[in-house]
């Protein structure tokens, strides 16, 4: 790869690459109302970005009188229910994987989701090196581990990656590691910051966008 290509995209799933966010507070709010209790959309939103199981233990605060690992399971099965009978997509974000995948660029899931719901997605794309799911990692995002293991399964190092994130504890991830990171917020604002590039959506985008946030950061 040359010094203005990256030697691999890590990509964030939910609400990056699918608009699942939904989905997650629809899963929430169902548990938290058998066990009689009220879940918000700011609840719901207060977790974008945590791992499952930081949010199952948000959840049994609200009432729910179950397991973590059982919370877990259920909402997983709930996501994976509705994603089965519509993914969906963010707009832009099919073209632009495509569009890396075209000019050889490997591209790793760096995902809190679990293993199940990773590989739907990734299977029904077909455009990636690897997966990192939230139920294989030690610490969860904001921690940099998920994308150091995701530049790992590609064979190169953070600091010669770009990431996309929509989160705030993605973002902090993906910066931590050492990745050039890109912000593409949708349900969560982030602000304007040095740290990342600001992308106010996917729409239009290529590979020729994402090497030129990547020579601008390493220039």
């Amino acid at each position: 790869m040359s010094a203005t290509t990256p030697h691999a995209v890590l990509w964030d799933l939910d609400g990056t690459i699918v608009d699942s966010e939904p989905y997650w507070l629809i899963s929430e709010q169902r548990l938290v109302e058998q066990f009689g209790g009220t879940f918000t959309e700011a609840d719901g939103l207060a977790l974008v970005g945590s791992g499952l199981p930081v949010a199952a233990s948000v959840l049994q605060r609200h009432g729910v009188e179950l397991s973590v690992e059982e919370i877990v399971d259920r909402m997983v099965a709930d996501v994976n229910e509705m994603v089965s009978r519509e993914i969906p997509w963010r707009p832009g974000a099919r073209e632009l994987l495509r569009s890396i995948h075209d000019a050889g660029i490997p591209q790793v899931m760096v995902t809190m989701s679990y293993r199940s719901s990773a590989d739907y997605i990734a299977d029904t794309l077909g455009l990636f090196a690897g997966v990192v799911s939230g139920d294989e990692v030690t610490h969860s995002k904001p921690h940099p581990e998920p994308y150091l293991l995701g530049a790992a399964l590609a064979g190169v190092e953070a600091k010669n990656c770009v990431a996309f994130e929509d989160s705030r504890a993605g973002s902090e991830s993906a910066i931590a590691a050492g990745a050039v990171t890109i912000a593409v917020p949708l349900h969560v604002q982030l602000p304007e910051s040095a740290e990342y590039t600001l992308w106010h959506g996917l729409v239009g985008r290529d590979v020729n966008h994402v090497r030129a946030v990547f020579e601008a950061a390493r220039a």
